[in-house]
């Protein structure tokens, strides 16, 4: 099976150990661009100041109006819980709606391991779905083939499809909604990477049974710590509310603050230490103020790399959305044209130029655990094995300037160019 522009899969060799070219020399006198860069400024300082000011440091006030605030920009309807990470709020996502082990979990292998982590805390096991080879996303055709090529006995174990919607491009939610009814399934998505993208004009968050969002460092809104589980189900609300804080029938943390007799609480279930602490809520509050701002920057910049290498041959550039669709452009993904040799030797030649960059993701089925676990190999998923081969990640974020995009334009050409050089010389040796 190929892609565009690439040979067919070879099993002689695993792509994750393949040997780096030598690193190219770093050029002298030139200021680095980094990967990512948070944005943060002085309008984020004045909430954290507060809260420190009160005293009130864990899950508190703050930590509410952020939920709040939170569902309204969703646009009403739904149940916001903050907590310490996206992680989190998949893991309380798959207890709530009764994930057991033995069950079976519709994924993509092309992810962070966090996305089938989870699965694996119930002792359930995720069954991985081939991505579409622009996208990088799951599809309904790839999940519904994934599905069908299961055991009778494991197929009866699906319980749940995890979409995740890759680089912020939204996966088809409405098509996935209509197969996971179909099936009797649940629906829950990791929009780590989707904040705020949209499907069908209805923002990511408004679609499945929950939606587990990320506030990590590296994320258009950043907390530097910190997700969102996201629901319209008030009954998993509830429970994904009491498992948050170990298990506690009610939010126990007013007892601090308050006069009266309100020491007393039930632990109603083993729960998990998941809540968020109110300075990074406060963090969060100020940066979802502007969290439209950041998107529109990172569209711009995207834009101007599409434009940019719009006549580079031999790559192949990130997908824009379909209309009435929303990219939040996380990441600008584009594929190098001659596998992972050129493609690692690019990265040096950009990295001697002063760019940093990266490569998202080491798809699951090729890291150790989930390989010997579930006895996989790079041709059972040849796109995903494909992509990653040829991925790489470049600078997107709202404080780049034009001049920075300018120049990672400038160097990708002269930085390729010399990336097939190395890996002609490479292969002739």
């Amino acid at each position: 099976m190929t892609l565009p522009g690439s040979e067919a899969y070879g099993r002689a060799r695993h792509p994750a150990v393949a040997q780096t070219p030598p690193r190219a020399k770093p050029q002298a006198n030139m200021d680095p661009i980094p990967f990512h860069v948070p944005s943060i400024d002085e309008s984020d300082i004045p909430g954290v100041l507060e809260v420190l000011r009160d005293r009130w440091l864990t899950t508190g006030p703050r930590c509410t109006a952020f939920e709040q605030a939170f569902g309204e920009f969703l646009g009403g309807g739904v149940h916001c819980l903050a907590v310490n990470s996206a992680t989190a709020a998949l893991h309380l996502a798959l207890e709530a709606v009764g994930l057991r082990a033995g069950d079976k979990v519709l994924t993509t292998p092309y992810t962070f391991t966090a996305t089938a982590e989870v699965v694996r805390y119930f002792g359930a096991d995720p069954v991985f779905a081939d991505v579409d080879a622009r996208t990088f996303n799951v599809t309904r055709a790839s999940l519904a083939a994934a599905y069908e090529a299961l055991p009778a006995r494991d197929r009866e174990r699906v319980r749940v499809v995890l979409p995740v919607h890759f680089a912020g491009l939204p996966c088809a939610m409405d098509e996935l909604e209509e197969l996971a009814a179909g099936y009797g399934w649940r629906l829950i998505d990791d929009a780590a990477h989707a904040l705020p993208a949209r499907r069908r004009q209805r923002l990511i968050g408004c679609y499945g049974n929950v939606t587990a969002f990320s506030f990590y460092a590296t994320k258009t809104l950043c907390t530097g710590e910190g997700g969102m589980a996201v629901t319209r189900d008030p009954a998993l609300a509830e429970r994904m509310r009491t498992m948050r804080t170990h298990g506690i029938s009610r939010d126990v943390f007013d007892r601090y603050r308050t006069m009266g007799a309100q020491w007393y609480y039930e632990v109603v279930a083993p729960g998990f230490k998941y809540n968020l602490g109110d300075i990074a809520a406060a963090l969060g509050l100020s940066q979802l103020r502007r969290v439209e701002a950041f998107r529109s920057r990172r569209a711009a910049i995207a834009a101007m790399y599409l434009d940019g290498l719009s006549a580079l041959e031999d790559i192949f550039l990130p997908p824009a959305a379909v209309p009435g669709d929303q990219h939040a452009w996380h990441l600008f993904a584009l594929r190098v044209e001659g596998g992972r040799a050129v493609r690692d030797a690019f990265i040096e030649e950009l990295a001697a130029a002063g760019i940093g960059t990266s490569v998202h993701f080491i798809p699951l089925h090729l890291h150790p655990y989930y390989r010997t676990t579930y006895g996989l190999c790079p041709e059972d998923f040849p796109i995903a094995t494909r992509l990653f081969e040829e991925e790489v990640s470049l600078p997107i974020y709202p404080a780049m300037t034009d001049g920075q995009v300018g120049r990672v334009l400038e160097a990708v050409p002269s930085a390729l160019a010399r990336a097939r050089e190395r890996a002609r010389g490479a292969a002739a040796q």
